[in-house]
């Protein structure tokens, strides 16, 4: 697959589950063991969305999970990886905007990457990224 490939719905979902399952379950349960409460971790939340955000500047667009699914992060148009200021907008920004919509945006994200051409969800319109197949 050449760098315009974009990726779709089911290979994005694939990389965050297995991102949740190398990543976030580890942290959740060091976490658990180390405070004691396994109900509200915030610990480890706070380190799962600085490795959200920080990996992909560091190593090229990947995540651990987009690594094995061979997908990337990238700027939109361009082929250079996102910077911390692509990540803040593309994971802060979008947060919040999810957020305040109750919801509402998870589900036209969803929809927009299952059904457009060009398979760009909201936060991937926020900071003007796209994700690719390698």
């Amino acid at each position: 697959m050449n760098d315009n490939q974009v990726a779709g719905f089911w290979i994005r979902l694939g990389a965050n589950i297995l991102d949740g399952l190398i990543i976030g379950l580890p942290l959740s349960i060091i976490a658990g063991i180390i405070t004691g409460d396994y109900e509200n971790e915030p610990i480890s939340n706070l380190i799962y969305a600085l490795y959200g955000l920080l990996v992909p500047v560091y190593w090229n667009g990947y995540t651990i999970g987009k690594r094995i699914c061979r997908i990337r992060i990238r700027k939109f148009d361009f082929l250079e990886p996102p910077g911390i200021g692509t990540m803040l907008l593309r994971n802060l920004v979008a947060g919040i905007v999810y957020a305040l919509t109750l919801g509402i945006g998870i589900i036209v994200s969803i929809f927009m990457v299952a059904l457009r051409e060009d398979k760009r969800s909201l936060h991937d319109f926020i900071a003007g990224t796209e994700v690719v197949h390698d």
